[in-house]
């Protein structure tokens, strides 16, 4: 019996570590919909899509790794990279590939 009490309290333990690990605050953070301070570009930022629409709206792939946000269109290489400057529930700081930054609000919910 107190065998079955350590294997349970430990695996109890492993599941707690990996539920911890597998979720990401930056990408719950950044799901939503937000717009550049100038209004010229809008951001849908969904579990699975990242959508930048400057005019021509394409859903790109897309996953996170550290401060970094790297797309693709349909899982092609190369990625895209952006670099998330500073992120908050309200306010967005992206610097592109193009290495200038962006400033963009939320709105809507």
């Amino acid at each position: 019996m107190k065998k079955f009490a350590l294997i349970f309290i430990h695996a109890a333990c492993a599941l707690v570590l990996v539920i911890g690990a597998c979720s990401n605050p930056v990408k719950s953070k950044l799901k939503g919909k937000w717009r550049s301070k100038d209004g010229s570009t809008k951001l849908y930022i969904t579990e699975k899509d990242f959508t930048m629409d400057d005019g021509e709206a394409i859903a790109e792939d897309y996953f996170i790794k550290g401060d970094t946000i790297f797309t693709s269109f349909q899982g092609n290489q190369p990625y895209t990279s952006f670099v998330v400057r500073k992120l908050d529930d309200h306010y967005l700081k992206l610097m592109g590939p193009d290495s200038v930054a962006v400033e963009y609000s939320r709105f809507g919910h």
